[in-house]
């Protein structure tokens, strides 16, 4: 079995990225959440990974969807949920089962509730999981970090929005996606979306 992910073996599960939810991350500021939540969306569309979006108490607290994110994919079906495990959702599984794919990434909040349920349900399913732990909130540090640690030891790996992405680019002459990988580091990458685009912009011949 390929270990690698690849824009063939893996889906993006999205799990209650609202802003009633979002209110009490502590594990790490807000925005940078926010940022990184949307630079692996980002990275899902770039590399056309089937999607799965799901809300819970969108009209009694949490909020729908993140406004940022909606605009990312306005037309995207989002599964609204009555139960903190997405997993014992009934609709929310069937559309993660119809994506085809072993290889699911959760990102969402909270880290200490609703993505380690599903994570830890899913891979009892036979799953394998990836958390993308910057794109994750928790509503305390340790909490945060202790949901990792319990979703680690029973086989979930663990990884960030930037590793998702170069891994699924990985040979920057795959020319189908590099411009939109380029741009999502650009964008979302910090100190290295600088410098590649320096590059981009230094490097390049200007055109006659």
């Amino acid at each position: 079995m390929q270990d690698l992910l690849t824009p063939q073996n893996c889906a993006l599960v999205l799990l209650d990225q609202q802003a009633g939810l979002q209110f009490g991350v502590q594990s790490m500021e807000r925005q940078t959440l926010l940022n990184n939540s949307v630079a692996l969306l980002e990275t899902a569309l770039a590399f056309a990974l089937p999607t799965v979006i799901s809300t819970s108490a969108s009209k009694v607290y949490s909020g729908p969807l993140l406004p940022d994110l909606h605009a990312l994919a306005p037309e995207h079906p989002v599964l609204e949920r009555r139960n903190m495990n997405a997993w014992e959702d009934d609709a929310v599984r069937a559309a993660i089962e119809a994506t085809g794919r072993k290889k699911l990434l959760f990102s969402g909040m909270l880290t200490e509730a609703c993505i380690s349920f599903a994570v830890l349900s899913a891979l009892e399913a036979g799953h394998e999981c990836y958390v993308v732990g910057d794109a994750c909130g928790g509503l305390t540090l340790a909490g945060h970090d202790l949901a990792l640690q319990r979703m680690a030891g029973k086989g979930a790996q663990m990884t960030s929005w930037l590793q998702v992405l170069l891994e699924l680019q990985r040979d920057w002459t795959r020319r189908e996606t590099y411009d939109a990988a380029r741009a999502v580091i650009e964008k979302n990458g910090g100190g290295y979306g600088v410098g590649l685009r320096y590059a981009r912009q230094m490097l390049t011949p200007p055109s006659a």
